[in-house]
């Protein structure tokens, strides 16, 4: 399957733009899996805009809009 790296740029939510692996999902969800993190895009906005992508700050962030 072809990467359709600029039509995912358009949706993604990600605040860090300068990523290299912006727009192409399967790698970005890879390595942050690899770090024990999860993808900024997983993220609400308020959250994703600390740039910790820990489980954690994930967990925390979800428990605070239930």
């Amino acid at each position: 399957m072809e990467c359709r790296r600029e039509e995912n740029k358009i949706g993604c939510t990600c605040s860090y733009t300068a990523c290299s692996n912006r727009g192409m999902c399967c790698v970005c969800v890879r390595e942050h899996r690899e770090n024990g993190e999860i993808p900024g895009c997983f993220f609400p906005p308020a959250a994703e805009r600390t740039y910790d992508r820990s489980i954690e700050n994930f967990v925390k962030a979800y428990s605070k809009l239930l």
